[in-house]
């Protein structure tokens, strides 16, 4: 069987891996793919924007599967142009797909719904926004409507910080056309987690609960980032829960999708954040979290390929999605100045090293191969996750392999998991 992963970050690879482990697959090919996935399978320079030249390769190479990592790609409607191929692909189609392409879409569907969400506005114009902050004050969210690279939210505390938002997404267009609508939003406050699902549809499987570390800082300050490490199961989401928040937040889309002709096949993730009067959806995406994706592959004992092909079916009611009790941690190495500028090129070292130690695997993100070395070349450069019998193992573990590895200007946070080591007590 062949398979074709589409991206490059820690998130393809970890795919890359996780799908190599059935004997079936004998082939992998990954679009554009990195340093990592180049040690799998075979990299191909098509950008995950590049609907068209995807397909032919998907066509021209006879692939039996095509894996969607980022949103992008879906938003664009690979799923449909595969589809219209005869190619099977998992991820939703383009319209699914607004649930993360487009921050007023996945608004109104969770009102219509009935799933618990902050109280919203959605602008077209730059005054009405204005004027709709000015009325409501601090602190509150704006968000860019469309697809902005993970940065297109600003919590403002003060009014000077929302108007300042809304002059760069509107006037300024710093997200391009993403920031020509906007979703104006009360600021929830509390502790974060994330809930991925598998979707076939009509049915879900659970995947157990996670928590990314958003911000570069520890303690959670500075700039958000693509995410800067993160662990499963999250002991704010407890897996008495589990149920109950899938029935809240996960089946609800997937019978509004569905009455609408569109049902949504895939991963779906919810972004859940725990107030004071219990959970609300802050966003969902349409595909794996990145850097979630890498504990929760760590951790999956049922087979991807056929999970996903169940998916794909309308079967995963057939199909035991399990995961092992133990619990994963995974730490981002990051170049020294993301998410802003940094340097690329450096040479990696130690990476085999870490690897090489019981139940940890280092999920290459911005790096490339290059003439027998491993060279950073994007911002967020490793995922060094690793496996233990609780989270203080896990955490433990992913630290001393994250000291075998070295690169200059290397960077990355200290506290990842501590939220909930602290909340185990």
């Amino acid at each position: 069987m062949k398979i074709l992963v589409v991206g490059s970050g820690g998130r393809e690879h970890a795919l890359c891996w996780k799908l190599s482990q059935n004997p079936k697959v004998e082939t992998i090919l990954c679009a554009p793919g990195n340093g990592g996935t180049a040690t799998i399978g075979e990299n191909i320079p098509i950008k995950d924007d590049d609907i068209p030249g995807l397909v032919a390769l998907a066509r021209d190479r006879e692939v039996d599967l095509v894996v969607a990592g980022p949103e992008l790609p879906l938003v664009l409607g690979l799923a449909n142009a595969l589809d219209r191929e005869g190619i099977p692909c998992f991820g939703p189609n383009a319209y699914a797909a607004n649930l993360e392409g487009s921050k007023a879409f996945s608004k109104n569907v969770m009102h219509e719904a009935g799933v618990p969400t902050a109280p919203f506005r959605v602008f077209d114009e730059h005054d009405d926004a204005v004027a709709f902050i000015k009325s409501k004050g601090t602190p509150i969210v704006i968000k860019a409507d469309g697809l902005a690279a993970g940065k297109g939210v600003v919590v403002a505390a003060t009014e000077a910080e929302a108007l300042e938002a809304l002059d760069d997404m509107m006037i300024k267009r710093s997200f391009g056309a993403a920031g020509s609508r906007v979703v104006i939003e009360e600021a929830l406050k509390g502790e974060e987690a994330s809930f991925l699902a598998f979707c076939d549809g009509t049915n879900y499987a659970l995947l157990p609960s996670s928590q990314d570390h958003k911000a570069v800082g520890e303690g959670d300050t500075g700039p958000n980032t693509g995410g800067m490490g993160a662990y499963s199961p999250a002991p704010i989401l407890p897996e008495e829960k589990y149920v109950e928040t899938a029935e809240m937040c996960i089946r609800p889309i997937l019978e509004h999708l569905a009455a609408r002709g569109e049902p949504f096949k895939g991963v779906l993730y919810a972004g859940l954040m725990y107030t004071e009067d219990g959970p609300s959806v802050l966003e969902y995406n349409v595909r794996f979290g990145d850097p979630e994706c890498q504990p929760l592959l760590m951790r999956l004992e049922t087979d991807l390929l056929t999970i996903m092909f169940a998916c794909i079916d309308g079967k995963l009611d057939q199909i035991d999605v399990r995961s092992t009790p133990q619990t994963a941690c995974g730490v981002v190495m990051a170049a020294k100045g993301y998410p802003g500028n940094y340097p690329k090129g450096m040479e990696i070292s130690g990476i085999d090293d870490a690897d090489a130690m019981d139940g940890v695997k280092v999920f290459q993100a911005g790096t490339r191969y290059e003439e027998g070395k491993t060279l950073t070349s994007g911002g967020r450069v490793l995922c060094v996750t690793a496996l233990g019998d609780d989270l203080a193992a896990a955490r433990k573990k992913a630290y001393q392999a994250v000291e075998k590895i070295h690169f200059d200007n290397s960077y990355h946070r200290r506290d990842i998991a501590d939220k909930g080591l602290k909340r185990l007590g």
